[in-house]
C-alpha cells in the first residue's frame, strides 16, 4: 500500500551545502558493512589500510571492487602496484582494524604490530587469521567523488581463520565498529 511521497532533503548541483553534507554523512553511517585490510607492496615497500566500501562485482570472473579515497597513500600505491589484496577481518582483530585506519600511520614499521604472511602472486600483505582474503589484479580504476573505485580480478584467494573467527566478522555500522549477533 503506498503512504505518498516521504518528506526530505533534496541534494542537487554542485554546491551542496555543509549541513546536507552532514545529513548524508549521518545516514549513510547506517550502512552495514564488513571491515577489511586492503594491501599492496609497491617498490619493496608494504602499504595496507583498513577498508569498509568494498564488494563482490562478479562470480565469473570473481571480480572485486575496493573504495579507496584518493587522497590517500594506499589509493596511490595501489593504483600504481596494480594489484592489491583484501583480508577481511574477525571482529577478534578490531586492535588490527583501528591500527590501519589511524590518520598518518606511520610509513616504517607499519606492519610491526600486525601478523601477517605474503600473498602467492604478488607479495602482498596478507592478515593473519583473516576469514577470507583475495589477491587482485586491477582491471579499471573509476574516479567517483572524492574516491577511487579499483576493479580487479581474484587472481588466488583463500582463508586463515578458525570456524569461530569465521562465524564472528568485524562489521561497521553507526560509526563504530559491530559484531553480529548470533
Amino acid at each position: 500500500m503506498e503512504h505518498g511521497v516521504f518528506p526530505g532533503e533534496t541534494v542537487a548541483g554542485p554546491d551542496v551545502p555543509d549541513e546536507v553534507i552532514d545529513t548524508y554523512r549521518e545516514l549513510s553511517a547506517d550502512i552495514a558493512s564488513g571491515v577489511g585490510v586492503v594491501s599492496t607492496r609497491l617498490r619493496g615497500r608494504d602499504y595496507a589500510a583498513t577498508v569498509s566500501g568494498f564488494l563482490s562485482v562478479s562470480y565469473d570472473p570473481p571480480t572485486l571492487l575496493v573504495s579507496l579515497y584518493a587522497e590517500a597513500r594506499i589509493a596511490e600505491a595501489v593504483v600504481d602496484a596494480g594489484s592489491w589484496v583484501l583480508s577481511l577481518l574477525p571482529a577478534r582483530l578490531r586492535g588490527t582494524a583501528n591500527w590501519l585506519a589511524s590518520p598518518g600511520s606511520p610509513l616504517e614499521g607499519l606492519l610491526t604490530q600486525v601478523d601477517y604472511g605474503r600473498a602467492p602472486e604478488t607479495g602482498a600483505v596478507i592478515i593473519e587469521d583473516s576469514i577470507a582474503w583475495f589477491e587482485v589484479r586491477t582491471t579499471q580504476v573509476t574516479t567517483a567523488a572524492t574516491h577511487q573505485l579499483v576493479i580487479g580480478e581474484v587472481v588466488a584467494m583463500g582463508r586463515r581463520a578458525n570456524a569461530d573467527d569465521e562465524a564472528d566478522p568485524l562489521v561497521h555500522f553507526a560509526s563504530a565498529y559491530a559484531r553480529l549477533a548470533r
